[in-house]
């Protein structure tokens, strides 16, 4: 047999096989069948009965002239050499692929990211924390872990991950920890895993203590970033306002849905099931919300911050960060959180009672105001949301015409 033999085959004659047996490799042959398939082949014995298997790739005769083989005649002796080993061996080469194929298939189901998606799918979708949970393992988790083998995470794979998170970031780092923590003993339940690799795991022996953020915009920051998201597109731009004049918490906002605001009442009510402390949140709208509302497209969807036609909240926050710090210059170490606590601070400094400022952020009353003080606050927070509404405009747009009438923000006292 030879590459000669082999570019000149045609098909066998009707009903007929055309066999040519290698003389450097025995047990080697290509056979040919009258529709032009071809093949390479290796017959041998195996535990008292002759069997036959296919080694390489079949394809078609006659080969074009001028093109190479699809499988080399070299590339066949050493695949033969291989299945005849295996076949001395009492093993059948047909049944070692398949198993091989088996095997392959069952590492692709345990990977970490279809092990993931079952995961979340499972037992994250009906959590309130749902979408934090998904996100952490979106951006943080499966650029790290996709494709790996469950089975092939170690301890030592997880220590370096949320140390290295740690570093710059030791809020999400503990979340990173809780939540894989709790992906490895749902696969461990489920036999994913002989045992999670967090046995003897501690975040406290392996992250820093996250100290209490103090940053807040002062006003000079305050306007660069309301200029910044001037020319940043929708819904960057827009959600980012949204964010600094409501107060409201990053998903809180992201995952606004146009069925929860009363543009004519300008009443914006976040449903108990997006909330922290389990209830509805109401959020008076300020002027200025209600204009950059009324200026948002209306999309098929429900939510009001998408790219997806509505279909879809955001949730490239790392993304419109970055956009918006090209456009900065003056302003570091900043993130979304901080313009909730430059809004409560600003509060504070508009002289806004702590029970309203602390209620227009969603915290709750606590001990026994919680259960014998009922009143809504519904209008001294919306005398507060205005207040801050008017400090922006006046710190971020001193020149621009405005029919909004400035209160009286000691009256709040």
């Amino acid at each position: 047999m030879t590459d000669r033999t082999l570019r000149g085959l045609k098909p066998a004659p009707a009903g007929k096989r055309t066999v040519i047996w290698d003389t450097a490799v025995p047990s080697l042959c290509v056979r040919v069948t009258d529709t032009g398939a071809a093949s390479f082949n290796v017959m041998r014995r195996l535990k008292g009965r002759i069997i036959r298997r296919m080694v390489g790739i079949s394809w078609r005769v006659p080969f074009p002239a001028g093109q190479p083989l699809p499988y080399s005649l070299s590339d066949a002796r050493n695949d033969a050499r291989s299945a005849i080993l295996d076949i001395s061996r009492g093993i059948d080469p047909k049944a070692a692929r398949e198993a091989a194929k088996e095997a392959e298939t069952q590492a692709a189901r345990e990977t970490f990211s279809a092990l993931a998606k079952e995961f979340l799918a499972d037992h994250v979708s009906s959590l309130r924390s749902a979408r934090e949970v998904e996100a952490a393992f979106k951006n943080e988790l499966l650029p790290v872990f996709g494709k790996k083998p469950i089975a092939e995470i170690s301890d030592v794979d997880i220590v370096r991950l949320v140390k290295g998170i740690s570093k710059d970031r030791p809020y999400q780092a503990r979340h990173i920890f809780a939540y894989l923590s709790k992906f490895f003993a749902w696969a461990a339940a489920h036999r994913y895993v002989k045992a999670s690799p967090f046995a003897g795991l501690k975040a406290k022996d392996l992250l820093v203590k996250p100290s209490a953020r103090l940053r807040i915009l002062n006003d000079d920051e305050l306007a660069a970033l309301w200029r910044a998201t001037a020319a940043l597109p929708y819904p960057s731009g827009p959600f980012v306002r949204l964010l600094l004049l409501t107060g409201q918490r990053l998903r809180e906002v992201a995952e606004m849905a146009w069925s929860e605001v009363d543009i004519d009442k300008a009443v914006w009510t976040i449903p108990a099931d997006r909330m922290k402390a389990d209830a509805p949140h109401i959020v008076p709208l300020a002027p200025e919300a209600v204009v950059i509302l009324k200026s948002l497209p209306r999309w098929t969807g429900p939510f009001v911050f998408s790219t997806t036609g509505g279909h879809r909240p955001i949730a490239n926050f790392s993304g419109i960060k970055e956009k918006a710090d090209a456009l900065l210059t003056n302003i570091e170490n900043w993130r979304f959180h901080d313009l909730r606590r430059t809004m409560r601070t600003g509060l504070s400094a508009l002289r806004i009672v702590d029970t309203v400022s602390e209620l227009c952020i969603a915290h709750t009353q606590k001990g026994l105001h919680r259960i014998y003080d009922q009143h809504s606050y519904i209008d001294e927070k919306r005398h507060a949301f205005e207040a801050w509404g008017c400090h922006v405009v006046a710190v971020c747009e001193p020149n621009a015409p405005s029919n909004i009438i400035r209160m009286n923000v000691g009256a709040a006292r």
